[in-house]
Parts: C-alpha cells; structure tokens; sequence
C-alpha cells in the first residue's frame, strides 16, 4: 500500500480511503455532491427530511431524506469567504463581490442600480495607517534603505529594520482603532462636503448623498488599510443626479480634509500611555474612468480589485488563520517573528484593554472590523446576491422534478423541511476528490476567460 501510494503522489492512508470511496455503491452520488459545492474544502452535513404536497389535496407531489444519501448525509458549501479557509467558497464570494462594487458603478437594473450612475463623480481612495517604524520595501527602483534591492516576493518585505524599536503596541492599536477611524472619516467627509458648498450639513444633505464601497487589506508590515469606492449621489440616492456643486474636484478636496482631521483617542492604562491615532500621510485619491474613458484606472480594475482582497485576511503578513490564545502557539505554529510579535503585544495588551477583545482578534493582528461593507444605498447587497443564485436553483430543481411554481396561485404547494447539523468536512479521500473537482472547475474558468477575451470586437455590428 505504501508503494502504490507513492506512485499515486499519496499517503497511504488518503490512498486507501479513495480506494474505499471509488469501490462504495454511492460513489457517483458522493461526487455530485462534493461537484454541487464547487469542491468545498470543509462542507457542512446535514441530515433531514423535505415533503411537499399540494395544499388543497394534500397529496404528496415529492420527498427527499438524506437516508438515501451515502452515508445518510447531504453535503452543503461551507460559505466561507477566506480564500485560505475553502478557495472555492471564496471565490463566489469574490465573484459576488466584484457584481456588488461593479453594480454601483456602471448600474445594473436587475441590480438596482441605474445606469446613469456612472455620470456620477465618483473616485478610488486608499486610507493607509501610519509608520510604527521602518520596514523593508521596495522605493521604486532604489534600494530599500538596508542597501538591499528586494525581489517582489522577498520574505524581508514590510519586516522591521530593527524589531527592538518598531512600535508592536502602536501597530495593533491602530488596526484594533481601524473601524473607528473609517467611521468617523465617514462623519467628516460629509461635513467637509457641506463646508465646500457653502452650505449646512442639513442642506447638503437634503441635495446630495455620499455612498461608498469598502474592503480591508492588510499591508506587508501588517497594518491593516481601506480601499474605498466614494461616490456622489442626488438626494434620493443612484435614482437621482447630484447637483451642480458635487464635482469630482470638490469630493477629492473634502475626503483629503476629512482624513487629516480624523482622530481616535485611546486611553493610557497599565505601563501604556495615552495616544492619539490618525490615518497615514499616503492618501491616495483617483477618479474612477468609464472603462478607460481618459482616467488611469477603470470601473472593471476597481471592482476586479476590491473583490480580490475581499476574501484575504491576516495570513497575507505570514501569520495562521486561526485564533491563537497563548504565546507558546506562536512558537509550535511556526508563526515567523514579525506577525509573532504582533500576535504578542495584542496577548499583553488584552488585560489593559479588555473591552477591545485584543485576545480574541490576536489571529487578525487586532483588527475587528468587518473586511468589506458599503452603504445602504451604494448598490445591491451580498444577501440579494445570493438569494438569486438560491431562487434559480430552485427553480431548477423544480423544473426537473416537475414541480409547480409557487408563484402560480392556482398551484399552491406547501413545503415541510426538517434539517439536523450532523458535523462538518471531508474524510482524505473525500478532501482529494474535491481538491481535484476545485482543480477542473478552476481550469474550465479559466479556459473560458481566455474564450471571451480571443472574441473579436463587434463595434457596428447589431447585438
């Protein structure tokens, strides 16, 4: 057995379980179900019943029980949007993503969105964190100030110059403070708005809107910074024009104004002192172009962007995506020495700070936000999003079951469902056969992108 699983590129005992999956009765039906999850790599199982019936006559149109399933269980994605936790998840997080930042600024009727969105101003702005000390980079085409030229994937990157006098209590502080920072450059801007206009912040109000799209990235060295679509809206959202006085000029001058007046005080406590924390001096703004219409990035590039860094977290910086409550972890996960110190300070700083769960968040490198948000009238929601995908499915399955549709009033049905969690993930041979589904899946993407993009230009032509 060792041997062949050599040759198959095995252990042994991942081996032996593909074996016992391939030769089970229910193999055909395992792999559709691991297929139906895109290849998630830790599914949820579920076991359970459906019934429906037709409510006048009560007679039974279709059942399911997972007692026919292999294994007694049905298989369901685990929704997870971190790419290092189940990269098939993620990616239709990502994908759901980049239709939500995309919607808000090309419109989508089907969406919500109208199209006349894009003659809105609107502009891509990098809210970064502050220097805690400095790290190793790559300034352009000098060399980094250690004297070494530094590859792209260097492993120094973002590391401290010299660890003993980087600020590791600054660092987490900050990303712990980071939502409030957001929050409260959300509160500024709009006044900042008012004040250009010449106008109070009810009357600006009352003639314009601010929406925005935001996601969370972390740098190398660590710190987390906000990547935001800001747009300007007429008074009653997408639906409406802003007026006149909200120029693009106008937004890039206020979200500059309002980033340097942002200011979160912490408290001291125990040895720490009290400190003022504020946005980094790297404030990048830029207009956002009608598909290359004279702007140097796109609406595609912005929403292509914004999804990709909505399914990363801490582990770009070299830490685990796992919580870690102890520093003897750090040492026994391999957690290299930059990210392991910064795990070690939000350790220390929990008992000073207890109501910013530091601990908890340690994993994250203190951050407790939410990775990516908008507001409420920017574009649709992930929720609607994924609420489509389940309405098609539905209706897909109903088509082939030859159900009625429920909302053919003369065909009422009625549905009961009973469902159990019965436990999570793979067995090895299961986690392989996914891992090769994921594969083809990804491969057949992939093929298709390369399709759509050989597709020769139709311009004139009536589509």
């Amino acid at each position: 057995m060792t041997d062949a699983a050599t040759l198959a590129g095995l252990d042994p005992a991942t081996l032996a379980d593909v074996l016992r999956l391939a030769g089970s009765t229910g193999f055909d039906r395992i792999q559709d179900q691991i297929r139906r999850t895109g290849g998630c790599t830790d599914p949820i199982r579920l076991t359970g019943s459906t019934v429906t019936r037709d409510a006048a006559t009560g007679h039974v149109l279709h059942s399911y029980s997972t007692d026919t399933e292999p294994g007694g269980v049905l298989r369901v994605a685990c929704g997870n949007r971190r790419a290092s936790r189940c990269p098939a998840c993620a990616w239709t997080y990502a994908g759901d993503t980049y239709h939500l930042i995309r919607a808000g600024l090309v419109g989508d009727s089907a969406k919500g969105t109208p199209e006349t969105i894009r003659d809105h101003p609107r502009v891509f702005a990098t809210l970064t964190a502050p220097s805690f000390g400095p790290v190793h980079n790559r300034p352009g085409n000098r060399p980094c100030r250690c004297g070494t030229h530094h590859q792209e994937d260097a492993p120094d990157l973002g590391t401290p110059l010299d660890p003993d006098t980087y600020d590791y209590v600054g660092a987490v502080l900050w990303n712990n403070h980071a939502s409030d920072l957001w929050r409260y450059f959300t509160i500024y801007l709009r006044r900042e708005i008012a004040k250009r206009a010449g106008l109070t912040q009810k009357a600006a109000h009352e003639q314009s809107r601010v929406s925005f799209g935001k996601v969370a990235e972390y740098q190398k060295r660590g710190a987390v910074h906000f990547h935001a679509v800001i747009r300007f809206d007429g008074p009653e959202g997408p639906d409406s024009p802003p007026p006149a006085w909200a120029t693009l000029d106008l937004l890039t001058d206020a979200i500059h104004a309002a980033a340097a007046r942002v200011a979160v005080d912490v408290p001291p406590s125990g040895d720490q002192p009290a400190r003022t924390l504020r946005w980094g001096v790297q404030l990048d703004v830029q207009p956002i172009g009608a598909f290359g219409q004279g702007e140097e990035i796109t609406e595609q590039a912005v929403a292509s962007y914004v999804a990709k860094y909505a399914t990363k977290a801490a582990e770009t910086t070299g830490t685990v995506d796992r919580r870690i409550g102890n520093k003897e972890a750090l040492a026994l996960l391999g957690v290299p020495d930059h990210p392991a110190r910064l795990i070690a300070a939000c350790l220390d700083l929990h008992p000073l700070y207890p109501d910013r769960k530091l601990r908890d968040w340690a994993h994250m490198l203190g951050f407790r936000g939410h990775f990516s948000t908008k507001s409420r009238r920017y574009s649709t929601t992930l929720g609607a999003l994924r609420q489509v995908r389940a309405d098609y499915r539905a209706a897909q399955q109903r088509a082939a079951l030859g159900l009625p549709d429920p909302d053919d009033e003369e065909a009422t049905t009625l549905t009961l469902a009973h469902w159990t969690y019965a436990g999570h993930g793979h067995t090895p041979g299961e986690s392989w056969l996914a891992a090769n589904i994921r594969r083809d899946i990804q491969h057949n993407r992939e093929i298709a992108r390369e399709e759509l993009h050989a597709l020769p230009a139709l311009e004139g032509a009536d589509a």
